[in-house]
């Protein structure tokens, strides 16, 4: 039961590593899960993609008037 808590820890702490890009970290993380008896390479981390549409200003302008 103690191991479950230390794995679910650890890979709370990988996600993190994960997602701010600590490649270095993970690794770690890996390593001390692989000393508990569990594989990393299983484990798939969801994301959010971000795909905004920039509005762009448009400026309207009105006809221009003839001088008289």
């Amino acid at each position: 039961m103690k191991q479950n808590k230390w794995i679910a820890g650890l890979l709370a702490e990988r996600e993190a590593y994960v997602r701010r890009g600590l490649r270095d970290k993970v690794s770690m993380v890996d390593d001390a899960l692989a000393a508990l008896g569990y594989r990393a390479d299983d484990v798939v981390v969801e994301t959010a993609s971000v795909d905004v549409d920039v509005e762009q200003a448009k400026v309207v302008r009105g006809r221009k008037r003839k001088k008289a």
